[in-house]
């Protein structure tokens, strides 16, 4: 298997980030253990590591990526029951930081205002928590009230006199001002763009959780992700973000496919549009979302744009990310694109010698999560691991 992360000296943030910290390290410490190839004592002492400092649970900087979310989600994950009490807690803190998000989310549009992008994505907002509540409990009341409103942010806001997307986000997608972003943006991408809640929404419809308008959001989705795709089938993309100005002439400015990822790029963008149209029995729509992944896993040039072997924005999100599509068909092609796909992973690798991190989302361990879940060691499985990148 691919060694796993040296684990390297502590800092009150690190502790608490499921991302590059002690959380997102501890869930290839955990498979492991589950396996039981090695003893729980590398994940007790990074458990301590987490729950050393108050864990944060503020509303506005506690989400699936940092604080007691992301602390929950990984002891959540290890099913041991050592962890049971401080999960207890985290339940109720965590709970109250959901209800505190929700409330100031039903504000916003109550009142007629943009969203920032941090309100309802993945790594950052309420699709993060509700990717969280299904992970922990597979259905309750504060799920249902997550997707309740991930249906609302799907219909129009009217602003200065012009509808716009329920999720046209305001100020700039990296959070620096710039004169391009002032009259907002919208995201595509699975990390940070509506992909995310088109993935969430898809999964819980498919384990028979459904709130009222919930088809319709998704048909919502999907009809904005048909308006701005480029190229058909195999040859298909979309852009990572478009300005008001790209809204308002129907036309990105994209010169092309951007890198291959999970988190921007097209291929989490498929995979969240493969969910949704076997959510809604769309055969014909699943089928083209698996030949966009195919084309991608094929396509030399736009394999050349991956840089690193992380999960992020590098090969191990790729080919986990197309690995879980391979579930959900019965073509062979997919699989067969896969294996291709190993063989530039391999010659990537081979050229590069640029240490690895230690972190889960661009290092080691989630090379070695990714890797293990691809059958490239076969003494390593971690179920549900992944439900905090919204592909299974």
């Amino acid at each position: 298997m691919t060694t796993l992360p040296r684990i390297p000296a502590e800092s009150a943030r690190w502790a608490q980030s499921l991302g590059d910290g002690a959380p997102g390290i501890a869930l290839a410490y955990i498979a492991r253990a589950r396996a039981g190839l090695d003893g729980w004592e590398p994940v007790h002492r990074l458990a301590t590591a987490m729950t050393r400092s108050p864990l944060n649970a503020h509303p506005d900087t506690a989400s699936l990526y940092q604080g007691a979310p992301a602390v929950a989600y990984t002891l959540h994950t290890a099913g041991h029951r050592a962890y049971d009490a401080v999960l207890a807690t985290l339940d109720d803190a965590i709970a109250t930081v959901i209800r505190h998000r929700l409330e100031a989310a039903h504000r916003r549009i109550d009142h007629g205002q943009m969203p920032y992008a941090g309100e309802y994505d993945l790594i950052n907002g309420l699709t993060g928590f509700g990717a969280l509540l299904l992970h922990r409990d597979r259905e309750s009341a504060l799920l249902r009230d997550v997707l309740a409103y991930l249906v609302r942010l799907t219909r129009p806001i009217r602003v200065d006199g012009r509808d716009l997307p329920g999720w046209w986000a305001t100020g700039s997608p990296d959070r620096r001002a710039s004169a391009r972003w002032n009259a907002g943006h919208a995201g595509f991408g699975m990390a940070h763009g509506i992909a995310g809640p088109l993935a969430l929404l898809a999964i819980a419809k498919r384990r028979g959780i459904a709130m009222a308008g919930h088809v319709d959001a998704l048909h919502t989705i999907i009809a904005w992700l048909d308006q701005w795709r480029r190229g058909q089938r195999r040859t298909g993309w979309w852009p990572e973000v478009i300005d008001h100005n790209e809204l308002r002439t129907g036309s990105a400015t994209s010169p092309g496919p951007p890198r291959p990822s999970w988190c921007y790029g097209s291929p989490g963008i498929a995979r969240a549009e493969h969910l949704a149209a076997l959510a809604l029995g769309d055969q014909q729509r699943a089928f083209d979302a698996v030949e966009t992944l195919i084309g991608y896993l094929t396509d030399d040039h736009q394999l050349a744009q991956l840089t690193d072997a992380g999960l992020c924005h590098g090969w191990a999100g790729l080919l986990l990310t197309a690995h879980r599509a391979t579930a959900d068909t019965s073509t062979g092609e997919l699989s067969a694109a896969l294996h291709a796909a190993e063989t530039h992973r391999h010659q990537y690798l081979r050229g590069n010698s640029d240490p690895t991190p230690a972190g889960f989302l661009d290092g080691a361990a989630g090379i070695a999560l990714a890797h293990a879940a691809l059958k490239i060691t076969s003494d390593l499985t971690l179920p549900d691991w992944d439900h905090c990148l919204l592909i299974n």
